[in-house]
């Protein structure tokens, strides 16, 4: 029977770890000013709850207990190892009751979690290491995990978080919320990482599968929490953005998990909840005058979403969008995908002449996507030779299995 217990309470523990752990660890960094201290308090702390819970029983308020616990645990270590004469940045256990308050009320807590977010992604960080501390802070992903989505070794992504912790410690980073004043830039930065962490997962960059949901998986979670904090038209956007294409997910793979392009996609297999919910923050996103970058992208996609069939989609509503993104985001990345949409109203000559005309200025000429477009436009011409081109540079510059042996068909295809 006390086996039972015992692991009736090891389970309940696991459970709250997995849903509460990071907003323990959020306020647990307000209190003690410190990401070492407060992850080791939060590791004390839930090795405090595996011990007593199962005896005592479950508290009323589990986050609470566990903050107040690893708050505890951690003044005691410093005590202990005698680091300071004074523990003036630290808060003294006569205010416990503030803190244990503070731990109660969700409002607070959940303040914690955004300054977290803004902290993670401060603007002074290196964008990797913003990427690495999110994802190791807030998401809750082990460094190993990290290495292994983004295929670098893990003593890298363990140097990166240090530095970055070492940065914001040094120079005195605020954890907080930026005024409203600051806001646009610190919520650039902030959208920014979430939508590099959402790419990742989409479309991996290299390595064996297409995609890692579990990373795209994270965003959109990011995503929702930020929206709730902070309900910007460009937080919506970026959310919408995400389920649009999200949305897809599960047909842009074959059974042999093979590239199935937008055009021969199953549509029935996509997601209409995702759609429908994308496709409400876009009409939210778009009523406000401060449209951005993000928005835009997203009305892009829930033009495709919108559509019945390849056939029926408005393609001169999406050049007309992306006109819009090149005037308030202008960039070769946005020139290509426009260049496209034009050669899916006006036909492959036309969409050709404008990617042409890109890597003619020297934009994109490392780019694999580019070449990939050339590629498929002058194979729909019959220009074999320039096709067969296109593709090779493709592929030499792709370190993506699925998208290598998607070209690799290509060029088969074409020389049959």
């Amino acid at each position: 029977m006390t086996e039972d217990i015992d692991g009736q309470g090891h389970a309940i523990v696991d459970a709250i770890y997995r849903s509460e752990s990071r907003r323990v660890l959020a306020t647990l960094i307000r209190l003690l000013g410190d990401f070492d201290l407060a992850e080791e308090a939060l590791h004390d702390a839930f090795r405090a709850a595996l011990e007593q819970w199962p005896r005592d029983g479950v508290p009323e308020n589990p986050r609470a207990w566990l903050v107040s616990a690893g708050r505890f645990k951690a003044i005691d270590g410093l005590r202990r190892r005698a680091r300071f004469d004074a523990l003036d940045d630290v808060p003294e256990p006569a205010d416990a009751a503030a803190a244990e308050a503070a731990a109660r009320d969700d409002d607070s807590v959940e303040d914690d979690r955004l300054r977290l977010i803004f902290t993670c992604c401060h603007p002074a960080l290196a964008p990797d290491a913003q990427v690495a501390l999110t994802l190791r802070e807030i998401c809750g992903l082990t460094t190993e995990e990290i290495a292994h989505a983004f295929l670098i070794p893990a003593p890298t992504v363990a140097q990166r978080i240090v530095r970055a912790k070492a940065k914001i410690r040094d120079a005195r980073i605020p954890y907080q919320v930026p005024s409203r004043a600051d806001l646009p830039l610190r919520l650039d930065s902030v959208l920014r990482v979430i939508y590099l962490v959402f790419n990742e997962g989409y479309s991996a960059s290299s390595g064996a599968s297409l995609t890692r949901q579990d990373l795209s998986g994270e965003s959109i979670r990011l995503g929702r929490l930020l929206i709730e904090f902070l309900p910007e038209p460009e937080a919506l956007g970026l959310l919408a953005l995400m389920l649009l294409h999200e949305s897809r997910r599960a047909a842009r793979t074959s059974a042999s998990g093979e590239i199935v392009l937008l055009d021969q996609q199953d549509r029935s297999r996509w997601n209409r909840e995702q759609i429908a919910e994308g496709s409400a923050l876009v009409a939210r996103a778009l009523s406000s005058r401060r449209v951005g970058p993000y928005a835009i992208q997203a009305a892009i996609s829930a033009v495709h979403a919108g559509a019945a069939s390849a056939a029926a989609t408005d393609w001169a509503e999406i050049v007309g969008l992306y006109d819009v993104l090149a005037r308030i985001d202008p960039s070769p990345v946005v020139d290509l995908n426009r260049a496209v949409a034009v050669a899916m109203r006006d036909g492959p000559a036309a969409g050709l002449a404008r990617i042409d005309a890109i890597l003619a200025r020297g934009e994109l000429t490392n780019y694999r996507l580019a070449h990939a477009a050339r590629g498929d436009l002058c194979r729909r011409l019959g220009k074999t030779a320039d096709a067969r081109a296109a593709y090779e540079r493709a592929l030499a510059l792709t370190r993506q299995d699925t998208e290598r042996r998607f070209i690799e068909r290509r060029l088969a295809e074409l020389a049959g």
